[in-house]
């Protein structure tokens, strides 16, 4: 079983950019997909990106703004989002998936992270 913990949150203006990241623990992360999922105040919980050893999944709308990426020796995860809007205001978490390649069905994700706020304001 593995084990996640989110970080790099924090409040940011409508255009600007930041960085969260995941450190992964466990025994055998590889055989694992991992993704960011994010939950806003009154809505459903929604995939954000997800990743395997070389396939990348994205959101709806969320592919040209965010990036997903895993430093494979560290076991870090980020997301790195660009041109931040306001309604990207939301508990931002990640996941690992029961399946090796990626998916951004949620119920495939058995471990995940206590999340991380991100709060996009004037």
């Amino acid at each position: 079983q593995l084990h996640l913990m989110e970080s790099g949150g924090g409040s940011v203006q409508p255009g600007g950019s930041i960085t969260l990241s995941c450190v992964v623990s466990g025994r055998e992360i590889d055989k694992y997909a991992l993704g960011w999922f994010r939950q806003a105040t009154g809505k459903q919980r929604e995939g954000v990106a997800a990743i395997d050893e070389g396939n990348i999944s994205y959101g709806e709308d969320m592919s040209g703004r965010f990036t997903i990426s895993l430093d494979s020796d560290k076991n870090i995860l980020y997301l790195q989002m660009n041109n931040l809007r306001t309604e990207d205001t939301a508990k931002y978490y990640c996941a690992a998936s029961r399946y090796q390649f990626c998916s951004l069905d949620e119920p495939d994700f058995v471990y995940w992270g206590q999340g991380t706020q991100v709060t996009v304001s004037s």
